[in-house]
């Protein structure tokens, strides 16, 4: 488990961003010295509901807090909102509909803002969602007018703003400088517990185990499913690794929504090397030797894929490397690989996943549904805070049981609809009274009684 230490703030210094914009802070000097900014750094807004990162937990927090009728930004590092699922150029959003059934009313207007642009936005599988993910871009923004969330993008979480144990709002890096966003409360959907690390709150990140590989996703062109059906990837990677050394065991070319490209998801760094993706260094390292990896994939079909993929074209990569695992925030329950495989429930249940327990590469199992209990989105200790997505309390394996970005968007529902209904009664979310909660989650269309059973056509994979 680790706590911030001021290497991150002296690290901020190194790279100039201690310089704040001109206007006077409205912080008091405590909060001011503790968020590591500067009598120079301006307000840039006050709100009652701050979700910080915009993937499928961010999205659903928002969406959640928003509907009603709650103050609520969204804000986001990227030009765009969706996280991995509009990074990743077609990757399916998996358990968005288990069973091809709705999910919640939140899963369903995501989806129902995609379905009205067309077939080229979206083809609905078992469960999971292939998207093009240009139109899925502007969908989630649909969503988000809808429901009335103000958001912004192009903003980098720095630090967070705490009084006593409480989370008072977010330093952000803007164009203009460091400044803070004041919110009742906030609801951290970094994917690496970014907020809740800042805040001081204990956090777990394995070390002995190995983690779950980062992957950049390419977009392939000018080749056929005919094409691709005679190729054998694994034979074509064993052929050409001695030439590109940095190629994966095997990989697969896969169709984007009902479009005629493809998107290829692989292990990416697992036979590269181990890396903390929540250290400056290891990241980059891991982020660029994965664009050369990219490369070298494309250059093997094209030069030992015969006359099926000589032909082929690498036409996009992902903005930046798709992280799998990093920080989970501790909370008062830690969710298990037990809790996982039996389909545990709680009485404070307020969301359930759905799927595989799949690490990846590691390990792969079939698991049951299993609730999420609301204690395993509240860090332990510190208040004005709730967590969502992949960096929720739970253990290695089981953190890799709810990766899938529709059990994200089902955390992130409940954690942004908690944020409202506290900053409303003016209380802290740990004092909000579990079950009204999940009456509230109810008339949002969601089965609080789903834990324990056993999902049937879990995978539904789409070939070519």
């Amino acid at each position: 488990m680790n706590n911030p230490t001021s290497s991150r703030r002296k690290l901020l210094k190194q790279m100039g961003l201690g310089i704040g914009l001109a206007a006077s802070s409205s912080l008091p000097a405590s909060a001011a010295e503790r968020a590591g900014v500067t009598s120079k750094t301006k307000q840039l807004l006050k709100t009652d509901v701050l979700v910080v990162g915009g993937g499928p937990a961010g999205i659903g927090a928002a969406l959640g807090a928003a509907r009603t009728g709650v103050k609520t930004l969204l804000i986001e590092s990227c030009g765009f909102f969706g996280g991995v699922a509009a990074w990743s150029l077609g990757m399916p959003i998996n358990q968005m509909r288990p069973e091809r059934k709705p999910r919640s009313e939140i899963h369903e207007l995501v989806i129902e803002k995609l379905l009205a642009y067309g077939e080229q936005s979206i083809y609905i599988g078992q469960h999971q969602l292939y998207c093009n993910v240009d139109y899925l871009k502007v969908a989630v923004l649909d969503a988000l007018d809808e429901v009335g969330c103000k958001y912004l993008v192009h903003l980098s979480a720095a630090d967070a703003v705490v009084e006593g144990n409480r989370v008072t709002g977010v330093v952000v890096s803007t164009k203009q400088g460091l400044a803070t966003i004041s919110a009742k409360v906030v609801v951290d959907c970094t994917g690496d517990a970014d907020i809740a690390y800042f805040a001081g709150a204990e956090t777990m990140m394995e070390t002995k185990e190995p983690r779950m590989p980062s992957t950049l996703l390419l977009g392939m062109a000018n080749v056929s499913p005919e094409q691709i059906r005679r190729v054998n990837m694994r034979k074509i990677a064993d052929a050409a690794r001695s030439k590109y050394p940095l190629l994966p065991k095997s990989w697969r070319l896969k169709p984007v929504s009902n479009c005629s490209h493809y998107w290829i998801n692989h292990t990416g760094t697992r036979d590269i090397g181990q890396f903390d993706m929540t250290d400056p260094f290891e990241r980059s390292e891991a982020e660029c030797v994965s664009r050369r990896q990219a490369l070298q994939m494309t250059c093997a079909m094209r030069e030992f894929g015969g006359d099926e993929l000589k032909e082929i074209e690498l036409v996009a990569t992902n903005p930046r490397i798709a992280v799998r695992e990093t920080r989970r925030v501790k909370g008062s329950y830690i969710l298990t690989e037990e809790d996982a495989v039996k389909g545990r429930t709680f009485e404070d249940v307020i969301a359930w996943r759905s799927g595989y327990l799949d690490l990846m590469g590691y390990k792969f199992t079939k698991m049951m549904i299993h609730d999420v209990p609301y204690r395993s989105i509240l860090p332990e200790k510190v208040d004005a805070l709730l967590t969502a997505g992949r960096c929720i309390s739970a253990t290695h394996v089981s953190m890799a049981a709810g990766k899938s970005m529709g059990n994200c968007v089902a955390t992130g529902h409940a954690a942004g609809l908690a944020a409202a209904m506290a900053a409303k009664k003016g209380i802290q979310p740990r004092e909000l009274k579990v079950a009204q909660l999940q009456d509230a989650l109810r008339k949002d269309g969601v089965d609080l009684k789903m834990g324990g059973k056993i999902q049937v056509n879990v995978s539904g994979d789409r070939g070519v």
